[in-house]
């Protein structure tokens, strides 16, 4: 019986359709999938912080407008992901018990701090725009609410994305400090931007098998080299540069080359030893804690109606 269950889901898989909540699946599937999906979801939640950070410093009523959408759009990509994961059997209060503990990690990106209000752009731009790149394939992953969810995000990752590029854009218009202050935000934020794409290939141990279930598309470093070819005309556009001395077009390659990353940063970040991983953290657990009387509230509600609908019934 089980080995005509895993034979009907490779098929389903290997034919490009989708595996729903209720469809047998491997153990490992299921794990995998809850895994990324919590990581993205947290990545959200937890992305909310460096820009909400901005939202009473912004410069104008429409920025601060702007970075209020954002963030709540921001929201809603969680809720999304965290109501994918419960298709696959997960709660998503252990989850943010998980991620608070430290058992589940979120995007390295998000444990750098922003300085300045140029990194509102940048992050829209760069960080906005690798997530861009990781996210469009998952609308083609081969579970079915997974890929659901991310149709929407990424059409809001996009507007996050167009965004961010005019601020900047603006901000190149300006004077010379505000030029400098851009171009200061894209020194720092490029290289952790090319870090959200994960390891190498060479290094990254759950890569092969995402790809064999179809819940991966691409690999870290196509990915990777995608996002650099796609950024270079913009910057140019922009009239920024890009902190690497070994990036350059190659005409044989079709692409062009860039460095590597500091992976050894990398790891470090993951870790929990980045600039803001501490804080962001704290900042969860506290906002998780605070929130406690409204989720007892609402619990407590639903009992009641579900009473009153016993009563009724």
């Amino acid at each position: 019986m089980v080995d005509d269950l895993a034979a009907r889901f490779e098929h389903t898989v290997a034919s490009e359709a989708r595996i729903e909540p209720r469809d047998w699946m491997p153990d490992g599937y299921r794990r995998t999938l809850i895994r990324q999906i919590a990581q993205h979801a947290h990545s959200e939640i937890i992305g909310m912080q460096p820009e909400g950070n901005w939202i009473s410093r912004a410069p104008s009523l429409r920025r601060k407008a702007i970075l209020l959408a954002k963030v709540q759009d921001e929201a809603g990509h969680g809720l999304y992901l965290y109501a994918a994961t419960e298709t696959l059997g997960a709660d998503r209060g252990e989850l943010t018990e998980k991620l608070i503990d430290g058992k589940q990690k979120y995007s390295s990106i998000f444990n750098y701090p922003t300085l300045t209000f140029a990194d509102m752009g940048v992050i829209g731009w760069l960080v906005d725009g690798a997530a861009i790149c990781n996210q469009v394939p998952l609308c083609r992953t081969s579970y079915g609410p997974y890929a659901r969810a991310m149709i929407r995000i990424c059409k809001e990752e996009s507007f996050h994305q167009r965004q961010g590029y005019e601020l900047l854009m603006t901000m190149m218009r300006g004077t010379q400090a505000q030029r400098d202050m851009v171009q200061d935000a894209v020194d720092r934020w490029w290289w952790p931007s090319l870090m959200m794409f994960g390891p190498p290939d060479e290094e990254s141990s759950n890569t092969e098998q995402s790809m064999a279930w179809r819940i991966k598309r691409n690999t870290n470093d196509e990915l990777r080299q995608k996002y650099v070819d796609m950024s270079m005309p913009q910057a140019a556009k922009l009239g920024v540069t890009f902190p690497d001395p070994e990036l350059k077009w190659n005409p044989e390659r079709g692409h062009h080359d860039f460095g590597q990353p500091d992976w050894e940063e990398f790891w470090q970040v993951v870790g929990g030893h980045g600039p803001c991983n501490s804080q962001r953290v704290a900042h969860r657990r506290k906002a998780h804690e605070d929130g406690a009387w409204v989720r007892e509230a609402a619990a407590a509600h639903a009992a009641k109606a579900r009473r009153s609908q016993e009563g009724v019934a």
